[in-house]
């Protein structure tokens, strides 16, 4: 699940420069964290990217002296770069609202290396399909272990929030895709297939709701059901409140959920802004007063009230403009209902097994909260859930579980989740 909410570190969600023409990148210290940045210099001009935020082609201003120096105004972020060219790096400070901090750049894009991703060639079989939920057509690709029948058994996988691939392809991790090929090698079927929009710029993500992604899902469930006869749900993150939904409305013949946020969406909201906003080092007292500001609005939303109507209060300056941009955000279709989600009257509904995994050090969905939801609501079904340890949101090992994060480990998907997935569908 990507932060829906703007917090703070949406001040260093871009990046990019360059002194001499081609890719030059560097890496920020922020607070302890790496942030890599890229620049893209051309005859043209200059852009950046932010890897670790998914940030791209982002417009900057640029000017390179004859002494080697290097000046680069990017005023979507407010932010500048300055360096000085030494004939093989560009040595200079990022600064933005404020901080600066060093930046050293030189020459090439980083490379970034995905040992877990498949390669073929594959020893199952994989199939280009379609299915539609009314007018909108889903595409995507069922893979099938050797010697697969009707019974064999399947999960339609369901990606987390946000506008994405079939592969749930982030940071270029594709964790679907290598939980699809250890499947197949282990006997296990799977369909995993693109966000409705996905590819097509000019549909919007935040015009949808959670509900209509679990309208998807139930569709993919019909279709797997006219070859399959024990059909399960595999969710990531929002794909695992959808997963829940769905086998407490009785459509999944099993549930695996990883990440699967149990409490409402307003609470992981509020915990998101808490630790993005506690990690960038704002005392305590401010950060409460913050959220306890955002949790009245978000009250307020749900009970109709008008974005325009709601004010600001005594949030401190430095805050306010973080929390413009996310009463902005709510204005969307899809935070007004993200908000309302509350999964946990529905548990007791579940009679399907269902297996919960959640990584200790996940900074996006609370492992601890979560799976103290499932374990009070599961009353009904069998299951097992599982706090797995040093895991974050994406269930790769790491260091403190920050959304930065993310690009720089190389490890995709743990490899004890996966067996943990393997050795519990195959016991059903």
């Amino acid at each position: 699940m990507k932060s829906t909410i703007a917090t703070l570190v949406a001040l260093f969600s871009c990046s990019s420069a360059i002194a001499q023409e081609g890719a030059w990148h560097g890496d920020l210290n922020v607070y302890g964290t790496k942030l890599p940045l890229v620049f893209h210099f051309s005859t043209n001009g200059c852009t950046m990217d932010s890897p670790s935020q998914g940030a791209k082609g982002i417009a900057t201003e640029w000017k390179r002296q004859d002494d080697g120096k290097v000046v680069i105004d990017i005023p979507t972020i407010n932010g500048k770069y300055e360096g000085q060219y030494d004939g093989k790096e560009i040595k200079g400070t990022f600064s933005q609202n404020g901080m600066a901090m060093a930046l050293t750049l030189t020459p090439g894009e980083k490379q970034i290396n995905r040992p877990q991703t498949p390669v073929p060639p594959f020893h199952y079989q994989t199939e280009e399909v379609t299915f539609d939920n009314g007018n909108t057509t889903l595409h995507g690709t069922l893979t099938l272990p050797e010697n697969m029948n009707s019974k064999t058994p399947v999960v339609l996988m369901v990606t987390g929030s946000g506008q994405q691939n079939r592969d749930e392809e982030l940071f270029f991790h594709k964790p679907f895709a290598v939980i699809a090929d250890a499947l197949a090698k282990q006997g296990i079927a799977s369909l995993r297939y693109d966000d409705r929009g996905y590819g097509h710029p000019d549909v919007s993500f935040m015009s949808f709701t959670t509900d209509i992604f679990k309208q998807d899902a139930a569709c993919g469930i019909m279709y797997l059901r006219k070859r399959f006869k024990k059909v399960g749900v595999l969710g990531h993150s929002e794909g695992g409140t959808i997963a829940l939904i769905l086998a407490a409305e009785g459509k999944a013949d099993f549930v695996v959920s990883l990440a699967g946020m149990a409490v409402s969406g307003k609470e992981t909201l509020l915990d998101q802004n808490r630790v993005s906003l506690s990690s960038l080092q704002i005392p305590e007292e401010v950060v409460n007063n913050y959220c306890n500001r955002l949790s009245q609005a978000f009250d307020d939303i749900k009970a109709g009230r008008r974005i325009e109507d709601i004010e600001t209060g005594n949030i401190p300056g430095g805050l306010k403009k973080v929390f413009e941009t996310a009463m902005q955000q709510c204005e969307s279709p899809y935070i007004r209902h993200f908000i309302s989600i509350d999964v946990r009257p529905q548990l007791v509904n579940i009679k399907c097994p269902v297996l919960a995994l959640n990584g200790t050090k996940d900074s996006q969905v609370n492992c601890e909260n979560n799976l103290k939801a499932l374990g009070n609501g599961l009353k009904n079904c069998r299951h097992k859930i599982m706090a797995m340890d040093g895991l974050n949101h994406l269930f790769q090992h790491c260091n403190t579980g920050a959304v930065l994060e993310y690009s720089q480990i190389e490890e995709t998907f743990s490899p004890e989740a996966i067996q943990e997935i393997i050795r519990w569908i195959n016991g059903l």
